[in-house]
């Protein structure tokens, strides 16, 4: 009987799994299905917001009608329409020096003094000089009029037979000298004016003055300096004649400056004032280039007014030169022109994220959209048809490096066209 009910009792434990060798073995099958149930979900959930995330949005702009500005932009530095460099042409000690900086000037006005004791001691010497050539020429004068009396006195005598023919031609020749000795006379007191003139000259030279009304710029010279005008010409002085008037001279781009005539309007500004647009008309473009570091350009001039003389002589500018205005063209932002869309990963070579997220470079033809005339080039936009970046290409116009003009009717005004790439929950 208690074999029986032992038996019994064991058969009902083993049933209800309370046998002490068996329940660790049920449990771990348990768990481990439990934990491949819960793997699988994350796996599922994990794969679905992958393909979330790995969707694609973009961002777009439309195509729309407007006028196009087509500007040339060029960099150069104010100067004054008329600069004169003063200097000195004698050399010596500067005595004086009556202006300075900035200080408005007339015409013959004394701007400087050189020492004129040299000078003075040279003229004075040259005054005493002839002096003496017109004593000598009264000296001259004296003999020949002996000798004509002699030379008359002696032909009396050779006609009445009181005197040899021999001493007829020693009068006659002594006569002829004293006349050739008059006319150097005369000439040495030529000569001796002109060397007084040429000393008072450079005298009056010892004293600067300004060839024109105008302002100082500059000044390099102060008193008790030295000066030499032996083989060049020193610069003591930089005027301006004025400087309500100004000229701008910028260096135009060579593949700009076919665009570039006289007569065009322009505006520039100065890192001076930032916030101010100055006007400026082009009066004239060199023919002759100019090469800096193998970059050809030519040189532009533009009046400036500058009736308040905010601008000063030397100021750094950049200027938009107004080339061409166009009315009513069909116009896509430059910005489409130059995206591209991100290849599907099935297409990519390699599963690089940020190749995924970033818009591939274009080609170079492509990617061609510097203000200027492009007529009769390629051009291509994405549209997006059925949620699918789509090609459209089409032949490009003028361009003012913002926006494109489009030519022919391949777009509508407000199509929208793509720009960039949006990805959900990235900052836009």
């Amino acid at each position: 009987m208690t074999l029986e009910g032992d038996s019994h009792d064991t058969t009902v434990a083993e049933r209800i799994g309370l046998d002490g060798r068996r329940p660790g073995r049920r449990f771990r099958w348990f768990w481990l299905a439990a934990l491949a149930g819960l793997g699988l979900t994350l796996a599922g959930t994990l794969l679905m917001g992958s393909q979330k995330s790995d969707r694609i949005g973009f961002k777009t702009a439309e195509v729309r009608r407007g006028d196009l500005t087509v500007k040339v932009t060029a960099t150069g530095q104010l100067q004054p329409v008329i600069q004169v460099d003063v200097g000195t042409e004698v050399s010596g000690t500067i005595q004086s020096v009556e202006v300075d900086f900035n200080a408005r000037v007339k015409r013959g006005q004394v701007l400087a003094r050189l020492d004129p004791d040299q000078s003075q001691a040279k003229e004075r010497q040259s005054a005493a000089a002839l002096e003496l050539a017109k004593a000598q020429v009264d000296e001259a004068q004296a003999t020949v009029n002996e000798t004509a009396n002699k030379l008359g006195r002696t032909r009396d005598l050779v006609a009445k037979r009181l005197a040899s023919p021999e001493e007829l031609d020693t009068a006659v020749a002594a006569a002829e000298r004293a006349s050739a000795a008059l006319a150097v006379a005369r000439a040495k007191v030529d000569q001796a004016r002109a060397q007084l003139d040429a000393d008072r000259r450079t005298l009056e030279k010892t004293i600067i003055r300004s060839p024109i009304d105008g302002i100082v710029l500059n000044r390099v010279v102060e008193p008790g300096q030295t000066v030499a005008a032996s083989l060049q010409t020193p610069v003591l002085f930089t005027l301006a004649e004025n400087l309500t008037q100004m000229e701008l001279k910028v260096a135009v781009d060579e593949a700009d400056v076919g665009q570039v005539a006289e007569g065009q309007s322009a505006t520039f500004t100065v890192d001076a004032y930032p916030h101010r647009t100055f006007p400026a008309t082009i009066t004239q473009v060199r023919f002759a280039p100019e090469t800096v570091n193998g970059v050809v350009t030519f040189a532009a001039l533009l009046a400036v007014d500058n009736a308040d003389l905010s601008l000063r002589p030397g100021m750094t500018a950049t200027a938009d030169i107004l080339v061409r205005e166009e009315r009513g063209l069909l116009l896509v932002p430059n910005l489409a022109l130059r995206f591209t869309p991100p290849q599907p990963k099935a297409e990519q070579s390699g599963p690089n994220l940020v190749g995924l997220l970033l818009p591939r470079r274009p080609p170079r033809s492509k990617r061609q959209t510097e203000i200027g005339q492009r007529n009769g080039k390629e051009g291509r936009v994405w549209i997006l048809r059925d949620g699918e970046p789509a090609p459209i290409t089409f032949k490009i116009g003028l361009t003012d490096g913002v926006m494109t003009e489009v030519l022919g009717d391949p777009l509508d005004p407000g199509t929208p066209v793509l720009v960039d790439v949006e990805r959900p929950g990235r900052a836009s």
